[in-house]
């Protein structure tokens, strides 16, 4: 898959999304980049770091989290997008459900739709997306979807007529990557399943995102409060390198990338 300028060669590496979250009430870091100039200074921190891909989210989608209108969103995310483009040319990925906005951004220089919604949300975001000739990340939210009794397979299946749809609407095959929705209408021993198996998520044929940075799963096994869930992380991480996930999305850069560089030696 090519990126912008860069090229991912996801047989041999798992790149990292880093977390940008310019909301003041994200779960994790809600608050930390909400003006703009924290913001940039949060990228430049995140470049430095290795990020592979910067994702900016201008909408929290925490349990319980209140819905943004699009222009207030908007409002948000593309202030930060133009000025990274100033001194970056970095994939970015805007992580938003609504169509209004990611055409928005993808003119102000982004390169990825992050939609948590899988195309669900907004009927209009495929088209954009096609028009656009923009790259996406689909996620499974369970709430979208019946459960099924082979709850492994049925969120295989419902991934699949995601893609589908996508390819539909004109998006090209090229430009998907899925997501498994880690949290979003799963409880942890369903999230946990989804980590066993992420090998099975391979067999669809799209490069596939895993999203756990510090989140309830891991709190749910540790017992420990969301800033302290660094290591629960990175043996998701590591799970992730192991089963050949192309992409994982996370607030610690550094650490992740130093694992996963050992990890590769280990196993790749």
């Amino acid at each position: 898959m090519r990126i912008r300028n860069k090229v991912f060669d996801f047989e041999n590496h798992t790149y990292i999304f880093a977390i940008l979250n310019v909301t003041p009430d994200s779960f994790s870091d809600g608050g930390e980049a909400f003006e703009t100039v924290l913001a940039l200074d949060k990228v430049k921190k995140l470049i430095e770091s290795g990020a592979d891909v910067i994702d900016i989210g201008g909408e929290s989608t925490r349990p319980g989290f209140t819905e943004v209108d699009p222009e207030e969103e908007a409002k948000r995310v593309i202030p930060v997008i133009k000025e990274i483009r100033k001194f970056s040319d970095i994939p970015i990925s805007v992580d938003t459900r609504k169509a209004f906005v990611a055409k928005l951004a993808v003119e102000a220089g982004a390169d990825i739709v992050n939609d948590v919604s899988g195309l669900r949300f907004d009927r209009e975001m495929a088209g954009v997306i096609a028009q656009t000739d923009a790259c996406c990340c689909l996620m499974h939210d369970g709430s979208y979807f019946d459960k099924k009794d082979d709850f492994l397979c049925g969120i295989i299946e419902n991934l699949d007529t995601i893609a589908n749809d996508a390819l539909s609407a004109g998006i090209a095959r090229e430009k998907i990557i899925l997501d498994p929705g880690i949290g979003f209408g799963k409880d942890a021993k369903e999230n946990l399943v989804i980590i066993r198996n992420l090998k099975s998520f391979n067999d669809l044929g799209y490069p596939i995102l895993l999203g756990c940075s510090r989140k309830s799963v891991i709190g749910a096994v540790t017992g420990l409060g969301v800033n302290e869930r660094l290591e629960g992380t990175l043996a998701t991480t590591a799970m992730a390198v192991m089963s050949g996930t192309a992409f994982v999305r996370v607030h610690d850069v550094k650490e992740n990338l130093r694992f996963i560089g050992m990890m590769e030696a280990l196993c790749r």
